[in-house]
């Protein structure tokens, strides 16, 4: 069997996959009104980000699935070509009807990007060294979060909205020829039949869930438990289920991937607005609104990259996602707490604490339900993790969106009502991670195997 290349080979191809998935998802959000106007649909603007973001988490259970069955590189390398033929197609499109088509042909290739990279480093590094690389991780998607609608909003500004596409063919190209060169992982042997059926019913929960998030229409309810069920279902008879519930029996992967979700639905419930109160009821520029924002992913980013490194020096993961949800909860509390009273300084403060939070829990999740399963199930568990989290940003944006829809219905004026219902809307985020925090302390604290999956196959 070939021998993998070193980590430090392979790693710039996958985070340049990782960081076109990721950056996709915030890049187009300063240029929703130029393509407006360009393309004369006002009212289907959400309708281009939305496209994106459906596609790419309907399909994350399906590549970990592929991959575990195929393998990760043909799958990896299939989601970027298809990334960047949306992407093509997305800067030549004439309607926008055309522009959604296309966004969703470029978020069947983003799911995979988002999740490929992280189940090819769970395969080729081991547990004990895997937390180093968490920094290398976390870093990417907080330039996405971050960086993504700067880098958007300065392309629209001096080149125009199609040319936010033009970035994507090089970066496409130097992460597939970076892989196919560096990246060499044995086959899988076992190839059970696909459950397609659970696919399909699980892609439109999936599709339901998010928007409902966009939209809060009760049909999006209807399909969710609906589909939901015919999932659940699909899966008793399944050979091999697209998502097994086998694995959620094992509490090392069951209560990672609920904390994700609640993460995710916290975190997301609450960024989604923020910028918007601050603005309405600090009376904060755009700019500055922004740069708050950015002081929790300065947050996520200092503590991913600590914890990181501790864990890889001292073996031991339990304590972070204690520590985090903890502090995490604290800070959406405080945040509930002062937001109406408190300059935007304070609110930076605050919002970075949770920010500190978020970065001990995020990644060493997924870490978590890496360790937990056995090989053949690595790129289910990878690609369980955040495709729970997507679902429970959705979810998140979902409820928060009806909070403050009903009190707007019962105050005026609008800005009074609007200022009054994000505060509450924080203060419910706060207990879903005092639930996640009681699920950290829970945590199976087993220990981290000191062997890459390619080597423990290698020596099998």
């Amino acid at each position: 069997m070939q021998q993998p290349y070193s980590i430090a080979r392979v790693l710039p191809g996958l985070v340049m996959a990782m960081l076109m998935g990721a950056l996709d998802q915030t890049i187009m959000t300063p240029a929703l009104p130029a393509i407006a106007k360009d393309l004369g649909r006002l009212d289907q603007m959400p309708g281009v980000v939305t496209a994106y973001l459906a596609a790419a988490t309907v399909v994350m259970p399906l590549y970990g699935k592929l991959s575990d069955r195929f393998g990760r590189k043909p799958m990896l390398l299939i989601a970027i070509v298809i990334f960047v033929t949306g992407a093509v197609l997305c800067s030549v499109a004439t309607s926008m009807t055309q522009l959604m088509l296309f966004r969703a042909t470029q978020g069947l290739g983003g799911g995979g990007l988002m999740v490929g990279p992280q189940a090819v480093i769970g395969e080729i590094v081991s547990p004990r060294e895997r937390g180093r690389y968490l920094g290398v991780i976390g870093g990417a998607y907080v330039f996405a979060a971050v960086g993504g609608p700067v880098v958007g909003g300065l392309i629209v500004q001096g080149l125009g909205w199609r040319w936010i596409f033009a970035i994507y063919p090089p970066l496409a190209a130097a992460a597939f020829f970076l892989l196919l060169a560096s990246l060499r992982l044995p086959t899988p042997v076992k190839r059970p039949a696909i459950d397609y059926a659970g696919a399909v019913t699980l892609a439109a929960a999936v599709v339901g869930v998010v928007l409902l998030g966009q939209t809060r229409q009760l049909t999006w309810v209807i399909l969710i438990v609906g589909a939901g069920t015919a999932w659940l279902i699909t899966t008793r008879f399944a050979a091999d289920p697209i998502l097994p519930l086998r694995l959620f029996k094992d509490l090392g992967f069951a209560i990672p991937v609920s904390i994700s979700f609640l993460i995710g639905f916290a975190l997301f419930g609450t960024l989604t607005y923020l910028p918007a109160y601050l603005q309405v009821a600090l009376g904060l520029p755009a700019s500055q609104a922004g740069l708050v924002v950015t002081a929790l992913m300065a947050g996520v980013l200092i503590t991913t990259v600590l914890s990181g490194r501790l864990i890889t020096k001292t073996g031991r993961y339990k304590a972070y996602p204690i520590t985090g949800t903890a502090i995490a909860a604290v800070g959406l509390a405080l945040l509930a707490v002062t937001a109406a009273d408190s300059g935007a300084r304070a609110i930076a403060a605050v919002i970075a604490l949770v920010g500190l939070g978020v970065g001990l829990v995020m990644q060493v999740m997924v870490l978590a339900a890496q360790n937990a399963v056995a090989y053949d199930d690595l790129g289910t568990a990878t690609s369980a993790v955040t495709f729970l989290r997507q679902i429970g940003a959705s979810a998140g944006v979902a409820v928060a969106g009806a909070v403050i829809t009903t009190r707007l219905n019962q105050q005026v004026p609008a800005a009074v009502a609007f200022s009054e219902a994000v505060p509450v809307v924080f203060g419910l985020m706060a207990p879903l991670l005092a639930v996640a925090f009681a699920l950290a302390v829970a945590l199976p604290n087993r220990p981290l195997r000191t062997t890459a999956y390619v080597k423990e196959m290698e020596t099998a």
